[in-house]
């Protein structure tokens, strides 16, 4: 199956990149002046945030497929990588509200543009799958699933757009289009983590995906084997006594 090959190297490539990138954490990029080493958490908690949102847009891509084509395998693409993107997104607002609890001493700021378009984004998706398994036709299922997919992933540049555009804000802007304010060897660090966490993205969806893929594979096999018994048994039945 294609999504097993080279499995095995991609899962090295990425447990080596995601080592080094925490060795780097804790052990290279120096100590926040004023957050001290609470700030270290920044490195886990942007790259997530930053690949659920791709991920999302990932999720959309994948929906047009499904729509100019209608190939199911597109829709199936689509489904694990918005359930990727899903459980990256809760891992990083996770992080980024025990983040927000050690620096400004609240778990949450509703003031705050950037947390709020994450989490309208990430709740709009959270609605995907209720919304998918509650229409039992397998084509209607796939083609409405898809439209909400294409439609939600448009939200995702609206969400950065409306941060940047934001006048007044307490959350770091580390980031910015005219390359940022990070000192290099911090700007190392992140890139590496941004890099181990997108290819941790990117191992367990083809993971997920070849699992689905087997399983798929049994069934029509299976199929397979229950219709050649049945056609012997139907035509000794069929035959005259």
């Amino acid at each position: 199956m294609i999504y097993g090959r080279g499995l095995r190297g991609l899962a090295l490539v990425t447990t080596a990149t995601v080592t080094v990138a925490l060795a780097l954490v804790f052990f290279y990029a120096p100590l926040d002046a004023d957050q001290g080493f609470i700030q270290k958490i920044f490195y886990i908690h942007v790259p997530l945030a930053i690949v659920s949102l791709g991920g999302f847009v990932f999720g959309g891509v994948l929906a047009v497929g499904h729509l100019r084509t209608g190939d199911r395998r597109w829709d199936m693409r689509s489904y694990v990588a918005i359930h990727m993107a899903l459980i990256f997104g809760i891992a990083g607002l996770l992080s980024g509200s025990i983040w927000a609890k050690a620096s400004w001493g609240h778990w949450w700021v509703w003031n705050e543009p950037t947390l709020v378009s994450f989490l309208i984004v990430l709740l709009l998706f959270s609605t995907y799958q209720p919304l998918r398994f509650a229409i039992e036709d397998p084509e209607r299922q796939a083609r409405y699933a898809s439209v909400f997919t294409i439609v939600a992933a448009a939200f995702v540049p609206l969400n950065f757009i409306a941060v940047r555009l934001a006048q007044q804000y307490v959350h770091p802007r580390v980031l910015t289009l005219s390359g940022g304010n990070l000192p290099g060897s911090m700007a190392l660090t992140f890139y590496v983590s941004l890099i181990g966490i997108v290819l941790l993205y990117i191992t367990l969806w083809r993971y997920e995906m070849a699992a689905k893929s087997a399983r798929m594979h049994i069934r029509r096999l299976r199929r397979s084997l229950l219709d050649d018994e049945a056609l012997p048994a139907m035509k000794r039945s069929a035959a005259p006594s």
